[in-house]
Parts: C-alpha cells; structure tokens; sequence
C-alpha cells in the first residue's frame, strides 16, 4: 500500500511562537535555511505523494504565494478563513481530495529526520487495512526536542496503542505524523472537532495503532525549539560533511 495523498495541517495561528509569527506563519519559519512546510513536501515526495492538501487560516496569502513557486507535488489549499475547523475538522472538510484510500497527515510545525527508511514508507508498510484505522508514528519522550510534555501514548507488543491517562506518564509522544483511513471520518460528531475525538473511538475498538520512530524528532512549538533544533541540524550537517 502506497499512499499517494496527504493532507498538511498549517492552519494554526502560532501563538506560543511569537515574536516570530507576528508576521510570518508558523509553516513558512526557516529551520536551517528551509521552511518548515517545504520540509514536509520534500518528506512526502520523497515516498511518491503526488497531492498535497493544506489547509490555511493565519497570514495564509503567505503561505499561498510562498507555494506558488513549487511545481511538486500537487496543492490544493483549503481555507478557513472564518472558523478554525480544529484538526479533525480540518481534515474532514478537505475529504473531497483525499479520496477513498489511506492517506498521510502531518503537522506543519515538526521538523524529523528518518532513520534507515523514509518514516513515511515505514508507516506505509505496517498498514493493515482489516485491522487499523489511525496508525501514528510515535517517538520516544526522552529523544524528543521542542516537547515538554509526560507523552501520549503506552503501544502494546502488537503495536495497539492506549492513551495515557490524567497524569500518566507514557513513554512516546504523538510526532503529528499519521496514516489514516478515510473512513474513520464517518460519522464525525460536529464540524469542528480534534482528530482525538476519533483517536478515542479507534483505540476503544482496537483500531488505533503505533509505530515508533527511528530517526530524529524535533517539535517546533516556541522560539526555544526552534533554537535547539537548528543547532541539531547544525551539527549533522557538520557531522556529514
């Protein structure tokens, strides 16, 4: 199973990154002299996307005109330019393009290296359509930079995932990278929800899966991520050349 869609979540308004969003969004903020969203088009072309999905709110004529100069892959932008949908929202709305098979999801404010494959081809190949709804890729808390949390998840040998529960700490954070089927949209509850509505559904029917990460992960939420992820794509660069 090769997904040749994805949808790229860049519609927030990147209030924990101020100063630096005060005029640029969050997705077009450079890491190591790349924007973080053509950072993400390169991962999906990488595995043969062809279309890519973005949805805009904040500054998104930015967005729209930075893109422009891009010939690969496909985009089509979807616009909430009254309402912020949330992430399920989001995702829902744009339905419509992404068609009736698995496709990617991935935040625009990461930034990750892959280990010996393309994270994105390892997602690909641990799909079971008979068996999974969701599938997301999971790093480990104490590998993570720009991420301050106790983590999200607890996988089981076969990959099943459980949320952490109130103050449970949990081994792996969600990297806002994921494969999910369309059909796990049916029957959303509202126009504007979060995808974790429908993480909670999948995971009480034994539906939601985990795959852990094997490169590097890097959440790019405040000035201070930012910070400490240029200096560890400094020093692989340095370490490559």
């Amino acid at each position: 199973m090769r997904p040749n869609k994805a949808m790229v979540l860049a519609a927030g308004l990147g209030l924990r990154m101020r100063p630096i969003t005060l005029s640029v969004p969050k997705p077009l903020v450079p890491l190591h002299g790349v924007s973080l969203i053509d950072r993400v088009l390169d991962h999906l072309i990488e595995v043969q996307v062809d279309l890519a999905v973005i949805n805009l709110h904040y500054l998104s004529h930015l967005i729209e005109n930075h893109l422009s100069k891009r010939t690969h892959p496909n985009i089509v932008f979807s616009h909430e330019k009254r309402v912020l949908l949330e992430t399920g929202g989001g995702i829902a709305r744009a339905l419509p393009h992404l068609g009736e098979s698995p496709f990617f999801v991935v935040n625009a404010d990461i930034a990750w290296t892959d280990g010996a494959l393309p994270a994105l081809s390892r997602l690909s190949g641990f799909w079971k359509d008979s068996m999974m709804d969701a599938l997301l890729l999971l790093h480990p808390v104490s590998a993570a930079t720009g991420y301050d949390g106790i983590g999200d998840y607890i996988i089981g040998a076969d990959g099943r995932l459980r949320k952490a529960k109130n103050e449970e700490p949990a081994p792996y954070v969600f990297t806002g990278i994921q494969l999910l089927s369309p059909l796990i949209f049916e029957r959303t509850p509202k126009r504007v929800f979060p995808l974790n509505v429908l993480y909670n559904k999948a995971q009480s029917q034994g539906r939601l899966f985990g795959l852990v990460h094997d490169g590097e992960w890097h959440h790019i939420g405040t000035p201070l991520g930012l910070q400490i992820a240029e200096s560890c794509f400094s020093i692989r660069q340095k370490g490559n050349g």
